[in-house]
């Protein structure tokens, strides 16, 4: 089970593993509505190292991104992601990209969903490796908001 950390915090538990080898991955999203797309993703990126480190975007970054959303809040989302077998940390930032937020980690290895070009990902000039993991074709928080509002009608 994965923790919720401040970056301050994250930055020197991460200090500790790369002292030991570890390979750290990172990767970002809103991760609003958990679904089997995403928790097929973030084992597919843990899978590429030793520690997974999810950017999760605070509630008002999503509003900015996603108007209407999140649907969930962030510490709730922050505690699901954390309690996935796969997430080692969770760290919530706040601006539109993870940029800064990478470029203080600075993973060995950056992941983003399959509609995603590597050379096109946020901070793929400061991770060792920059990879599109493929999407669980037909799902999506956005679809199933969609499913759920026509369940209503």
């Amino acid at each position: 089970m994965g923790r919720v950390l401040e970056l301050q915090s994250l930055l020197d538990v991460l200090q500790a593993h790369r002292a030991q080898g570890h390979k750290i991955v990172f990767t970002n999203g809103c991760f609003d509505l958990v679904h089997v797309g995403h928790v097929r993703y973030l084992r597919q990126a843990k899978a590429l190292g030793d520690v997974l480190v999810v950017g999760l975007n605070t509630d008002r970054s999503v509003a900015r991104l996603k108007p209407g959303r999140p649907v969930v809040p962030q510490q709730q989302r922050a505690e699901v992601l954390s309690a996935l077998e796969m997430v080692d940390y969770v760290v919530l930032f706040d601006e539109d990209t993870p940029y800064e937020l990478i470029k203080a980690i600075r993973p060995d290895v950056l992941v983003k969903g399959g509609d995603w070009k590597p050379q096109d990902i946020v901070g793929a000039d400061i991770a060792k490796e920059t990879l599109s993991l493929p999407y669980v074709e037909g799902v999506s928080t956005t679809e199933l908001i969609r499913r759920l509002c026509r369940s209503r009608q």
